[in-house]
């Protein structure tokens, strides 16, 4: 993977958004993912290859996968201005793995996945918590449900319209109340209760549906953001 370390995303992130203000205490440490037998996810790893389709992942986007790891699990990396800082390792057989959690994250606190997605001539950046939200919309995901400073410092820098769209559970509330404190819109979408965030809307309605769902029951406004929220809250309350 020495040309991947290099590279980073390359040749399959095009013109990206270069955040120019000031982002000087914001510094990534450059990762090697280079182990053993470590591969891109192709047609020739059946079972990964599936499980991604499934989950709505663009084919060109570089996972990875250690075919003999006995997990059965897939590595997306993190990246920053094209270079490698992290990685996310998501186990796609939860019945031979349950003693471990879904997703193991490697990275700093002040990341943000899919900065480098986002294009100069896109007005909004759709923010959610988990990677395989952002993956298949090409948003942005913070990994928790949490907004840290140094975070919205990175979001803020790309100077579009930010849609936070939190998980349709207790937890994401939380990510409400930050996008408030950040005077960023919200959207919750009417999803079915079976429906709990970005990434099952677009395996069950298609990317653009989801999209537009997502740009059509945004609020902007502590005021109106707060009735979107109780509005989940009683949708969950029901559930």
């Amino acid at each position: 993977l020495e040309s991947l370390r290099h590279r980073g995303i390359e040749g399959i992130v095009t013109d990206r958004q270069k955040i120019n203000n000031k982002l000087n205490d914001i510094v990534f440490e450059e990762k090697d993912l280079r182990c053993g037998g470590i591969e891109f996810v192709t047609e020739e790893h059946p079972e990964h290859w599936q499980y991604l389709k499934e989950r709505c992942v663009p084919e060109d986007y570089p996972i990875l996968v250690q075919p003999n790891d006995g997990a059965k699990s897939v590595i997306i990396p993190f990246t920053y201005d094209n270079r490698i800082v992290g990685s996310c390792t998501a186990f796609i057989d939860r019945k031979k793995t349950s003693k471990l959690p879904k997703y193991i994250n490697d990275t700093q606190p002040g990341y943000v996945f899919g900065i480098d997605l986002q294009k100069s001539a896109w007005q909004y950046a759709i923010v959610a918590e988990g990677v395989f939200d952002a993956l298949s919309i090409n948003g942005l995901a913070v990994l928790h449900n949490q907004i840290n400073s140094k975070q919205a410092k990175l979001i803020n820098g790309l100077e579009k319209q930010i849609i936070v769209v939190p998980d349709q559970d207790q937890a994401g509330l939380q990510l409400i109340d930050a996008a408030i404190e950040n005077d960023w819109s919200v959207s919750v979408p009417p999803w079915p209760a079976d429906v709990k965030d970005v990434n099952d809307s677009v395996q069950r309605y298609g990317r653009l549906a989801t999209i537009l769902s997502i740009l059509e029951n945004s609020a902007r406004g502590r005021i109106r953001i707060e009735m979107a929220k109780k509005k989940l809250q009683s949708r969950l309350g029901a559930n």
